[in-house]
């Protein structure tokens, strides 16, 4: 084991469970070392969740050896909005934050009012990269699909480009795959006819 990870959300809305616990930051002190980081995936889906107690917890967390990464899903009405997510990226980066993912949502019964169509994720993700210093746009705008981890590359006027940036079937690992554009897919297997050469 060389990366212990530790997902959690707790900084965007209780950060004393850091301030106030300096059993927690000795134990992060202890464990995170050069051959063995601790990580945590942070969960901010909106810059207002980032308030200067939260913004301390991160700091007290990276002087005691950890690594901060975030990941957020892409949420109709909360961060789908190209200056939002700007400011959010730009927000995790000057925290020590790395802005890691950002999920498009699955479509599924109790999230459906939230999902935003993958193509419109996309418009959005970009413009919102295009707001940032150079650290802010280390997001990949990504999809956890049952095949593995598909990023969402680019979207031209007519085709979207999907990449597998992690895979369930090795041999997969890194493909490329085009599709025509549908923009009322909300979903990879939405796009159901792959472009041919």
């Amino acid at each position: 084991v060389g990366i212990i990870r530790i997902g959690t959300r707790v900084l965007s809305y209780n950060p004393y469970r850091v301030l106030n616990d300096p059993e927690l930051l000795e134990v992060v002190k202890r464990f995170s070392l050069p051959e063995k980081r601790i990580y945590f995936m942070l969960h901010y889906s909106h810059p207002r969740e980032i308030t200067l107690p939260s913004a301390e917890a991160c700091d007290r967390l990276i002087e005691n050896g950890a690594i901060l990464c975030n990941q957020t899903p892409m949420l109709h009405g909360v961060n789908d909005d190209p200056r939002v997510l700007g400011e959010l990226f730009d927000k995790l980066s000057r925290i020590g934050a790395t802005p890691y993912y950002v999920f498009i949502c699955r479509p599924t019964v109790g999230n459906k009012p939230y999902t935003v169509p993958v193509e419109r994720a996309y418009e959005i993700f970009e413009k919102a990269r295009g707001l940032c210093s150079g650290l802010g746009k280390r997001a990949r705008l990504v999809m956890s699909h049952a095949s593995g981890k598909i990023e969402v590359a680019a979207v031209t006027g007519d085709s979207v480009v999907f990449r597998y940036h992690r895979a369930a079937d090795p041999a997969d690992c890194g493909r490329v795959m085009i599709y025509p554009s549908n923009r009322d897919a909300y979903w990879f297997d939405d796009y159901v006819e792959a472009a041919t050469d």
